[in-house]
């Protein structure tokens, strides 16, 4: 089984969790920034990871999930300055969902990541964003130890799903 890891990072966070993810993978395996990926075809699975912006997936991710194979095997993974849970997350995860259209999707993961001070400043001046902003500040130092720990049982869970359904093909 052939996997890829891609991602889309700003901040470093995406990345972080990216190669938490590819370290568990125990198969043949590449990573790489999804502006660098060329074929998606000859991977068994590719797993694509974003940071959510503005409660969605960044528009540099989207037109990726579009073109994603029909039926490919695909795991999405976000990092975001919200609890987990959290609705803006889930709606960001749900946005990736309707954009992978036709891939197989095998499972979704989410965890915190650190917001930019700059960020949490510029927004915190919006009576609409000064509940988020209050929320995000105690992002600071995510993903931490735990986050990567998760992520990294998320990709084992995807690879053995994988497998199952590869033996069924």
């Amino acid at each position: 089984m052939k996997v890829l890891i891609t991602y889309f990072s700003k901040t470093g966070n995406t990345e972080k969790l990216s190669r938490a993810i590819y370290d568990a993978v125990d198969t043949e395996k590449d990573i790489m920034p999804i502006d660098d990926v060329m074929l998606k075809e000859g991977y068994d699975v590719i797993f694509v990871g974003f940071p959510v912006h503005v409660h969605s997936v960044p528009a540099k991710v989207q037109p990726f999930l579009k073109s994603l194979p029909k039926g490919h095997k695909v795991a999405l993974f976000t990092t975001h300055g919200s609890i987990r849970g959290n609705e803006k997350a889930r709606t960001a995860l749900e946005h990736a969902l309707s954009l992978a259209g036709s891939a197989k999707v095998l499972g979704t993961f989410g965890c915190r990541g650190e917001v930019s001070p700059e960020l949490i400043e510029s927004l915190a001046r919006s009576p609409a964003d000064k509940c988020w902003c209050e929320e995000a500040q105690s992002a600071f130092g995510h993903p931490d130890k735990a986050d990567l720990a998760d992520g990294q049982e998320f990709a084992r869970k995807i690879i053995a799903k994988a497998f199952r359904f590869a033996s069924h093909d």
